[in-house]
């Protein structure tokens, strides 16, 4: 299958990692350079096992052991999501054909250096962390085995910056040029509906606010420094305000957005702010999907005892967009433009005790849930 990615799911004994390991511990100058150096360096077998790494790998994944972390693939050893999914672990996951980590230590079994961004999501310390990494690769042989040496940098801080700027400069200028586009209008002798403008003012400079709050938001989640206010919520009826913002929305423009209603679910207990936030995301990434004419439809639902809120839209994901959907820094749309599906997933699981998914088909469309438990459990 073209593009498919081919790896070996073999791995090495204890006794031949440690025949490895003693390769490049040995040396003392070479141990104290390795670690001195503060971009994390790791040495990979032909099984992309770590046979030995400097000290800056502890201060990303917390430990402090080099021997707990001797045989684990690059993944396992960052505590991946998706080395978790297959018995196999790093490197055998569907998820993991798109991974730009695996793609430069392949191309470093095969003899060339490689360079790729890649993006890893995972659990630590009971919350989900998003990492943007710079990797490379170059193969080395010594003793004549095949070696190689990977390098990573955290490049998560200029990611975000840059995301921030892309997204939040570009739709606060976009805001505050159609204020003053307005303001313009209004100045016009000949304008016979000042009110009507007045009015497109007010709700332009409200849409500046919300995203401000939105941004705000999103920086406390990443620094957890976000602290949940829980008060019982109707479910559709919250869902009901969010669809009402939107319908007036540039994006939903020559769009039908259709609420499912369904009073009979209920209340759950959650921050109404937070929930209102996952549900704007899943409702303005369906409708930026939806070409013009299409129609965005969305409910909730009681689904094994919890609320289950749902978006639909005609369109189809790609295979390669489906696996990295949830990324930081993913997006379909302009570079550095991939928070929305991010945030979701980030606000629900770890602040308001919920997960998040999507399917998708050409014959079903796509559809994304967000399911929570109706009593508050904490975070």
């Amino acid at each position: 299958m073209p593009g498919v990615l081919s790896v070996s799911e073999e791995r090495l004994d204890d006794v031949e990692l440690q025949r490895q390991a003693e390769y490049f511990a040995d040396g003392f100058i070479t141990r104290h350079l390795l670690d001195a150096v503060p971009t994390l360096l790791l040495i990979l077998n032909r099984q992309r096992q770590i046979v030995y790494a400097n000290r800056t790998l502890f201060e990303l994944t917390g430990g402090s052991d080099m021997a707990a972390l001797r045989g684990l693939r690059p993944g396992e050893a960052l505590r991946c999501l998706h080395a978790q999914v297959t018995p196999d672990g790093c490197g055998s996951g569907q998820h993991c054909q798109a991974c730009g980590m695996l793609a430069t230590i392949l191309a470093s079994l095969d003899g060339n250096s490689a360079r790729q961004e890649c993006r890893v999501t995972r659990h630590r310390e009971g919350k989900c962390e998003a990492l943007d990494l710079r990797v490379s690769t170059t193969p080395i042989e010594y003793g004549g085995e095949t070696f190689t040496i990977f390098s990573i940098v955290d490049i998560s801080h200029e990611k975000r910056r840059q995301a921030l700027e892309r997204i939040f400069f570009h739709d606060i200028l976009n805001l505050a040029g159609g204020i003053r586009g307005f303001a313009e209008v209004l100045l016009e002798p000949e304008e016979e509906n000042p009110a009507r403008v007045v009015d497109h003012i007010r709700g332009a400079a409200e849409r500046i606010i919300d995203e401000i709050l939105a941004q705000r938001t999103l920086a406390a989640a990443e620094s957890q420094d976000l602290e949940p206010q829980p008060s019982p919520v109707a479910a559709d009826s919250l869902l009901g305000q969010v669809l009402n913002i939107y319908r007036f929305h540039e994006v939903s423009q020559g769009r039908d957005l259709m609420h499912a209603k369904n009073g009979a679910v209920g209340l759950l207990v959650s921050d109404p702010t937070l929930l209102g936030r996952v549900l704007g995301n899943m409702v303005k990434n369906a409708l930026e999907a939806t070409p013009r004419g299409g129609v965005v439809s969305a409910g909730c639902a009681d689904v094994d005892g919890e609320i289950e809120f749902w978006v639909h839209n005609p369109g189809v994901i790609p295979d390669p967009v489906r696996l990295q959907i949830f990324q930081r820094s993913f997006s379909t749309r302009d570079a550095g433009r991939g928070l929305g599906t991010y945030s979701m997933r980030l606000l629900s699981e770890d602040y308001l005790g919920g997960r998040v998914g999507f399917s998708s088909s050409v014959k079903e469309g796509t559809r994304f849930f967000a399911r929570f438990p109706r009593q508050w459990r904490g975070r």
